[in-house]
């Protein structure tokens, strides 16, 4: 029996090829992060604090969530080394290696069967399951994986899981095993990729840097300029930006011509979010095109696939100057992408354009004119050119909320 199970533990030292992953221990992992905001400092100390405690008790599941390179897989495998150190038989696996694992014992030269193989798997006593949703999505790839998971959920077996992705975006079978709050802590950890420097951390994609003064107290409204209706809206505007930054929760979307605040309301409310510790990505809708372009690049440093990834997966989204793009087929599709991925995922979002909606692509238009997901505000005051003028006639214009 001794046997039996040495040469079980064996097998699950291979598969996980822990002997790659040594060096990742909570001893080599950096809390503080590098150049970290305060607020996600906080945030990164208790996903560590959160991943040791799990480690000297494993109970439950555990799901850390969070971008590429932000630890997550460098805490899991800290849990999988503390705990091996401690005797537990762990295996920790990424996902498609897993499946490739269980394909593979199908093979009639394997040295164990695949009913041996896949038992050793869903009763291990600590599974680790590095990047779930990175996995080919087969109907056979989903089948094993919701077998694994139901067996350790109704056995309460304890089990770590990382991804990158939001839960909306796991299989609902996989997912309703993950959301149970009697069972899994998750924990999203905020961090950039810790393979950027501390000065890089803020996304490089992003121009909310040349927008540092445009905050919402340094917003005018413009009083001794507007006549009562635009003063009116525009106070309504700043106020719906100032909800949305305190609560982003769906999307908003501000209208209005050049000049009248739109931007200024937009960077507004990322720089509010990212002064409370929150990452926010602003971008021109031009210029993020010409991100996608560059990606293509073999002197690029990041791939295509990583680079829209990082725009349609960002927690918090603005995107300036929709409608200003050259409006090419292959653009068309990258924006209907990105604004589909984040509608079907519900995730926080600001637009912005000097476009009437309605002359949008009509399949971008669709997702702004869902009201159960998004307000719009039209701002109907003119650009501002600086100074005060005598009040003009108040207008017939009309406010979309």
């Amino acid at each position: 029996m001794a046997d039996l199970t040495r040469q079980r533990i064996n097998r699950l030292r291979a598969m996980s090829n822990l002997e790659a992953l040594a060096h990742m221990t909570f001893d080599t992992f950096m809390p503080e992060g590098h150049g970290l905001t305060p607020e996600r400092q906080v945030n990164l100390r208790l996903a560590y604090e959160t991943a040791r405690e799990y480690a000297e008790d494993p109970v439950g599941w555990l799901l850390l969530k969070g971008g590429y390179g932000s630890g997550k897989t460098h805490l899991a495998a800290a849990i999988a080394n503390r705990c091996v150190e401690r005797g537990v038989a762990v295996l920790f696996i990424t996902v498609p290696d897993l499946l490739d694992h269980l394909r593979a014992a199908f093979d009639p030269a394997s040295p164990i069967g695949y009913d041996a193989r896949f038992d050793e798997v869903r009763t291990v006593s600590l599974l680790i399951l590095d990047d779930l949703g990175t996995e080919s999505p087969s109907p056979w790839a989903q089948e094993k994986l919701f077998q694994v998971f139901n067996y350790r959920y109704n056995g309460r077996l304890p089990t770590v899981i990382t991804t990158n992705h939001e839960l909306e975006e796991i299989s609902p079978r996989l997912r309703s095993r993950l959301v149970d709050p009697g069972l899994t802590r998750i924990v999203t950890i905020l961090a950039p990729d810790f393979r950027r420097t501390g000065a890089d951390e803020q996304n490089e994609l992003s121009s909310l840097a040349l927008h540092g003064h445009q905050t919402l107290a340094s917003f005018s409204l413009r009083e001794k300029e507007l006549p009562q209706e635009e003063r009116e809206n525009l106070r309504k505007a700043r106020d719906a930006a100032a909800a949305f930054a305190e609560q982003p929760q769906g999307w908003l979307v501000l209208t209005g011509e050049h000049g009248c605040g739109k931007t200024h309301l937009a960077a507004a409310i990322a720089n509010e979010r990212t002064r409370c510790g929150h990452p926010a990505l602003f971008v021109v809708v031009p210029d993020l095109l010409d991100h996608l372009r560059a990606a293509f690049s073999p002197q690029s440093l990041v791939s295509f696939d990583k680079r829209f990834e990082e725009v349609r997966r960002a927690p918090f989204l603005v995107l300036d100057d929709l409608g200003t793009e050259s409006a090419t087929p292959w653009a068309r599709e990258k924006l209907y992408q990105i604004f589909d991925y984040r509608y079907n995922a519900n995730l926080p979002t600001v637009v912005t354009t000097a476009v009437e909606i309605e002359r949008l692509d009509p399949r971008l238009a669709s997702r702004m004119l869902d009201r159960n997901r998004c307000t719009i505000h039209a701002i109907l005051a003119p650009a501002y050119r600086g100074g005060a003028i005598p009040a003009r006639s108040p207008t017939r214009r009309r406010s979309t909320k």
